[in-house]
């Protein structure tokens, strides 16, 4: 959904509310795990810390969703669960619009090493994909990176129509991403 001023608290609600019910709008789930045809591929890895504390505030960033504390572009509800079947909304504020697009979480999984959670595009986002988000620690060196993965390709027309810059914007979101975690890790 485009709209030329921000939405309201309560537009934002019943647009979440709206989404709970609509499908994905790809198949199959985990499709960011693979390459497929049609879809781009974009993937962004970097380093967040080092250690046992960097690692579980690192953890702890994704579960809050800081990952998205980027100023353009907001998650509601902001203490939305990364269990799967939760349903979120993406505000962007991009080129004097604003956007609202569904997602729902699809898997989630944590291990000693690696934590992580993937969310979908409903049928009422702009495009259609899938977007892992994790963070790990290496064994041997324990470097903590945070890593994005996603598959997608424009569903809406206007997405279509801007596709250049759609794909600027998911450039910048990957990049703002990363340093936010860095952030949430206390890396300045």
């Amino acid at each position: 959904m485009f709209v030329t001023r921000r939405p309201t608290a309560l537009e934002i609600q019943k647009f979440i509310d709206q989404s709970r019910d609509l499908p994905l709008s790809y198949a199959p789930v985990g499709i960011a795990k693979e390459s497929p045809a049609g879809f781009k591929l974009d993937c962004l890895a970097g380093i967040v810390g080092r250690g046992k504390d960097a690692f579980d505030l690192a953890r702890r960033g994704l579960t809050e969703w800081r990952h998205f504390d980027l100023g353009w572009v907001e998650l509601y509800p902001r203490a939305a669960s990364i269990e799967p079947g939760t349903t979120v909304a993406i505000l962007v504020r991009h080129a004097g619009l604003w956007s609202l697009n569904g997602c729902r979480v699809v898997y989630s999984g944590s291990e000693d090493e690696v934590s992580g959670f993937a969310y979908g595009t409903l049928t009422n986002h702009a495009e259609m994909g899938e977007e892992i988000f994790q963070v790990a620690m290496a064994v041997d060196s324990e470097v903590v990176t945070y890593k994005i993965r996603a598959v997608s390709k424009p569903r809406a027309a206007l997405a279509r129509i801007g596709y250049p810059y759609v794909r600027f914007c998911q450039s910048c979101f990957r990049r703002d991403s990363l340093a936010a975690m860095r952030h949430a890790v206390g890396i300045r």
